[in-house]
């Protein structure tokens, strides 16, 4: 497993990638603006978790809809479809998977040298996400 740290831009935050290997990944998410909201997406083939440390984050799935704060943990399993709504404030969270593909993901968008819907939807097919909508849809 890698534990050396690097830190790149994601999207439209800044991620920290603190292990990647088969058994776990984890990636620090800072500065997700107030408002963020991904594709709406499932995990083929990992669970994703969801540790918040400062702002709040709702995570969205068919069943649920939960509102996570500093010290909250929401757990989505894979094959579920997902999405997640940051709140009025910038937020920072850790990202457990496992196994570790999203953080072969976010190494992989990292990488690119344009990170629009058209080049990240290869990298996260490839990585065992499929996207399901566009931002801001939601699971029915």
């Amino acid at each position: 497993m890698q534990t050396s740290v690097s830190e790149s831009t994601f999207l439209d935050c800044r991620a920290r990638i603190h292990a990647r290997g088969d058994e776990l990944g984890l990636v620090e998410m800072l500065g997700v603006p107030a408002g963020s909201m991904p594709p709406l997406h499932v995990h083929r083939d990992h669970d994703e978790g969801f540790y918040v440390l400062a702002g709040e984050v709702t995570l969205i799935t068919p069943d649920d809809e939960v509102t996570l704060g500093p010290g909250d943990f929401f757990l989505a399993p894979r094959g579920v479809p997902h999405t997640y709504r940051v709140g009025d404030e910038p937020a920072h969270w850790l990202c457990t998977s496992t196994p570790g593909r999203f953080a072969d993901f976010v190494a992989a968008v990292a990488a690119l040298p344009e990170q629009t819907p058209d080049a990240v939807g290869p990298v996260a097919a490839a990585n065992g996400i499929d996207l399901l909508g566009p931002p801001g849809a939601l699971p029915s």
